[in-house]
């Protein structure tokens, strides 16, 4: 069953309790937060105590992807105020596998993520570590890009290795999904879509814009 996680990277930010309000209701089933450092991706966003401010006003689920340098520096903080799932790259620290530990230390969901470039090899040993492998079908940094091809063969690859072996991680996808990507996409595997621009900049408003992703999904 295909899971939509609205991205608040695209959110009006000076209404942005409202927005997170109107897109529970409108059938969400997780809530994406990109964090930005400026160095690692070059844009800057928001930080724990955001999300620490959001998190009384929701219940669903926080997955926050950190597109940060030296993760492991601030995965405490981002449990601690509220987070479910915390996702890493792994390109951001040599230390992936530690960086995975201290999530679940912390009693949370992990999760790795992979840019354009980067081989899938880098995830094998992760594999039966991990709760959710991120695609970006996008360099990442700013919302409002256009879906990369060369992601739906990876998708399928990575679906396949999961099928075959039985692994129990998600695939979700974050880059470029709408109405025209997001057939594709769904047909290569992935089980969580992450969007952002699509949702909350639609002229037909969130809710109808939430509905009309599903249609073209065809789920």
């Amino acid at each position: 069953m295909l899971k939509l996680a609205p991205s608040i990277l695209s959110a009006n930010f000076a209404d942005l309790g409202n927005q997170l309000r109107e897109v529970e209701a409108a059938g969400a089933d997780r809530l994406h937060i990109d964090v930005m450092d400026g160095h690692f991706v070059p844009n800057i966003s928001f930080g724990p105590v955001v999300i620490r401010s959001l998190r009384p006003l929701t219940s669903l689920m926080f997955e926050t992807h950190l597109m940060i340098s030296d993760p492991e520096k601030y995965i405490d903080d981002f449990c601690e105020v509220g987070s479910d799932l915390v996702i890493i790259h792994t390109e951001s620290t040599p230390h992936v596998h530690r960086a995975i530990q201290q999530i679940q230390g912390n009693g949370k969901l992990a999760g790795v993520t992979i840019n354009p470039a980067t081989p899938l090899v880098v995830l094998e040993e992760l594999f039966q570590e991990v709760d959710l492998i991120l695609v970006m079908s996008v360099n990442p940094g700013f919302g409002n890009q256009k879906f990369i091809p060369g992601a739906l063969k990876r998708i399928e690859r990575l679906a396949e290795i999961k099928r075959k072996n039985g692994y129990h991680f998600e695939i979700e996808v974050d880059g470029g999904i709408n109405t025209k990507t997001i057939a594709s996409v769904c047909q290569a595997g992935a089980d969580v879509l992450v969007a952002g621009s699509a949702i909350f900049n639609s002229p037909e408003g969130i809710p109808t814009a939430m509905k009309t992703l599903k249609t073209a999904a065809g789920k």
